[in-house]
């Protein structure tokens, strides 16, 4: 159980360490701003409360130092400068290897924490280091400073709460270190003792609360625990707690509030006498206390029945392993493709009840199969996040101002698609960085801004999403990559080649046109890892640059890698799959029309020529092909290339499998499926099999 809760924390850790370093980004961008200043507080609080409670005392005891900076923050004892922003990012940073450490077993660098926690301390006021220790660590009397308010708290712990390690009573000691507080435990809940579970939690506390720190700092104190506990806090007073009998009861402020109906009133005050004198007789409440413990225990009764009802109506949401969606959208895929015989069986028999039953559960398979896909899509807001601290970093290594915008975060895609996007987008922001944007001094001689900007946008289109990475700097230097391409001859000299073509160079291995090394590029390693990492996610590239004004490059991609829409054909008596994504049309091509081509491949497809790929010369598929022959008319990148096929079958869900080591490295096929005959059929890999073709064509 404790494994459990400790593998929890850290996938919430790993979470609220991205929204600590989103927070301190946009932080950065507004100093002054308390709400985000709250969210970076609240971040590394949870880090740390949690953290103490599983058994991370490391994290916890580093993260307290860095809160403790934090807290000052908030109450406008410490500026946001970037000195802090930099330093609390490499704060953040060493916690996430803190995280990682506990995974991996290597050790963790603690001499880089105490420097940090060093660098943290001379940015304290010279009052001393006093500051430097936060007021729920402290344990000196309170004195009332400020303006005192009197809240009164409703602690309801889950009744699970000692399972997760934590002590409610450790959370009341925390909140007598704000101020003059005073408990009362409720026993109301505690059944029979044949009824009662050890480990269970059946006590809640009703506290009254003399403080100067404020709702925040009250709410700081559950904020580990405010998810799975009721924690209610209202306002009582505005004077000392020493004030009694001023401030409202818990029962007139739910009704003024409109929580509960005067009709309620009058049913607790009519038990209100039976239940004082119980309270009093049994020691557990004294005669003063009775008439508001009381009257608050009755009205937070009425008001738990009612939350009760709006929670049965109201949506919830839990966290499921990754492993076991991908388990789920497996089982689909096998369904889908079971589905797909019974429908092959049923129409083969023609037996009209058996059709009937295949189409009912072709129809349930394709809402599962739509549902459990999209249960694994996540906004790719995701991963954009991410990359602010690399245009951040970068721009500052390199001397350049530059400044990253976003759109269309909220595009959704598979996650499997997003976690092995991650690294070819990372390879093309730091291209944009280092060769796109220039220096300040020099966009300010081209009559640009001093700041350059990287945009990245994703949109929906079909059954793909493009995701465009825009920069406003130099753009492509046509002549310089073409000369290049000579040089390493990938063209010949005296090739006609169109802006793309010439543009598609730079993803060759080895290709660069950077003057010197640096740490970020100018090794001709990078590009030519996107184009294959684009490629094994059956996407697409595509760059457009204007010399002096920019460079755009949009990356295609499919939704899901589970399930595709595709187009079956045969050859001979074999059968394979394209992605119908990259399919523009299908035509006609007779024998006649092979033989006036005279041998070039070359079709006219309304007066345009389209080369073709004969794939059963390709494949080496023994026997005559039919007298009309069918070319399937694929587009990548702007480039059209045929592929030569016996007969189209049709659309084809298709769930994607591994061909398995022995044929992982195959040339031209990219995967496979199974039929609803059980055969297999190959699936094609459409970008790799017209880079062949091309490759042949200059031979």
């Amino acid at each position: 159980m404790i494994d459990a809760h400790r593998q929890a924390f850290k996938e919430e850790a790993y979470e609220l360490v991205a929204e600590l370093e989103t927070s301190l980004l946009a932080l950065e961008e507004v100093p002054d701003d308390k709400e985000t200043i709250g969210r970076v507080f609240r971040a590394m609080h949870t880090i740390k409360g949690s953290g103490a409670m599983f058994g991370f005392e490391d994290i916890a005891a580093f993260t307290h130092e860095v809160e403790t900076v934090f807290d000052l923050v908030r109450n406008d004892k410490i500026p946001v400068t970037k000195q802090l922003i930099n330093l609390t990012l490499s704060a953040r940073d060493q916690i996430k290897a803190m995280l990682d450490s506990s995974d991996s077993g290597s050790p963790v660098d603690d001499s880089a924490a105490a420097a940090l926690i060093l660098e943290l301390k001379k940015l304290l006021p010279q009052t001393g280091e006093d500051d430097f220790t936060p007021v729920s660590a402290t344990k000196a009397p309170f004195q009332p400073q400020g303006n005192l308010l009197t809240y009164r708290i409703r602690f309801k712990p889950a009744p699970d709460i000692f399972m997760s390690g934590t002590d409610p009573l450790k959370l009341i000691a925390e909140l007598s270190d704000l101020g003059a507080c005073r408990p009362i435990a409720q026993l109301s809940g505690i059944p029979v003792l044949e009824e009662f579970q050890p480990e269970s939690c059946y006590v809640h506390w009703d506290i009254i609360l003399t403080t100067a720190r404020g709702k925040d700092a009250i709410e700081d104190v559950f904020i580990f625990v405010a998810d799975d506990c009721e924690v209610v806090c209202d306002v009582i007073d505005d004077g000392s707690i020493e004030t009694e009998g001023d401030y409202k009861k818990l029962g007139e402020i739910l009704v003024e509030r409109g929580d509960i109906s005067r009709e309620d009133m009058d049913k607790v005050l009519s038990m209100q006498k039976r239940f004082g004198e119980l309270a009093v007789a049994t020691g557990l409440a004294k005669p003063d206390d009775v008439q508001s413990a009381l009257v608050e225990q009755q009205c937070v009764k009425e008001v738990r029945q009612e939350r009760q009802v709006q929670q049965a109506d109201s949506g919830t949401s839990i966290r499921v392993p990754a492993d076991k969606l991908d388990a789920l959208v497996n089982l689909v895929g096998e369904l889908v493709t079971v589905q797909a015989r019974l429908s092959q069986t049923a129409m083969s028999k023609r037996d009209a009840e058996l059709v009937n039953i295949a189409e009912e559960v072709e129809r349930l398979s394709a809402e599962l199969r739509d549902n459990a896909l999209n249960i694994r899509m996540l906004p790719i807001g995701t991963t954009f996040s991410k990359f602010k601290r690399l245009v951040r970093d970068l721009s500052n290594e390199l001397g350049k101002e530059i400044e990253m915008t976003t759109e269309g975060a909220e595009t959704e895609l598979d996650k499997t698609v997003i976690e092995r996007l991650n690294d070819p987008l990372v390879h093309l922001i730091r291209n944009s960085i280092d060769h796109g944007i220039e220096s300040p001094a020099e966009r300010i001689s081209a009559g640009k801004p001093s700041q350059g900007t990287v945009h990245l946008a994703a949109v929906h289109s079909g059954d793909s999403v493009l995701i465009s990475i825009t920069d406003d700097g130099a753009g492509l230097d046509r002549d310089a990559i073409r000369a290049k391409a000579v040089e390493k001859g990938l063209i010949q000299a005296t090739a006609e080649l169109s802006d793309k073509e010439i543009y598609a160079q730079i993803f060759a291995p080895g290709f660069s046109t950077a003057k010197q090394i640096t740490s970020v590029s100018g090794r001709g390693v990078g590009m030519d890892v996107v184009k294959r990492a684009i490629d094994a996610l059956r996407g697409t590239i595509d760059i457009n640059s204007t010399r002096g004004v920019g460079t755009t490059i949009t990356v295609k991609i499919p939704l899901t890698l589970a399930i595709i829409e595709s187009l079956l054909v045969k050859i001979g008596a074999d059968c394979f799959v394209l992605p119908l994504s990259l399919v523009n049309e299908c035509v006609e091509l007779t024998r006649e029309q092979v033989e006036d081509s005279h041998g070039r491949n070359l079709a006219n497809v309304r007066g345009h020529l389209i080369p073709y790929v004969p794939l059963r010369e390709q494949f080496g598929i023994t026997g005559t092909p039919p007298a009309i022959q069918q070319i399937v008319i694929t587009e990548v990148n702007g480039l059209r290339v045929g592929f030569v096929v016996d007969n189209v079958i049709g659309e084809h869900q298709t769930v994607i499998k591994s061909l398995g080591r022995a044929y992982k490295n195959v040339e031209g096929v990219s995967g496979a499926t199974i039929l609803g005959d059980g055969s297999v059929a190959l699936i094609l890999d459409i970008p790799h099999l017209m880079r062949g073709a091309e490759m042949s064509e200059r031979a």
